[in-house]
């Protein structure tokens, strides 16, 4: 089933390409909305493949924007997302 999710910590085209080219292969294709605030994604997903998602997510440093994140998680999330960010815009 499509569905939408808010994410945080995603900027730009950078950050969009990496969210595509890492979460394709394992969800299918991944739409990022980057007018929206915060940014949406919209993955086909299962209700079983959603913990999948939000880990994967926080891996690249773009935390669903529902979880309540600590100060030092969301420090370490920002910090991956540029990364993430960074390595996104050399595949761009």
């Amino acid at each position: 089933m499509k569905r939408v999710f808010e994410v945080m910590n995603v900027k730009c085209g950078g950050c969009a390409n990496t969210l595509k080219t890492k979460l394709e292969p394992i969800f299918g294709p991944v739409e990022v909305d980057l007018e929206a605030m915060p940014r949406k994604i919209t993955v086909q997903v299962d209700d079983e493949q959603i913990e999948e998602l939000r880990t994967q997510l926080r891996k690249l440093g773009y935390p669903m924007a529902d979880e309540d994140l600590g100060i030092f998680e969301a420090g370490t999330a920002k910090a991956k997302s540029f990364v993430s960010c960074a390595v996104g815009k050399m595949g761009e």
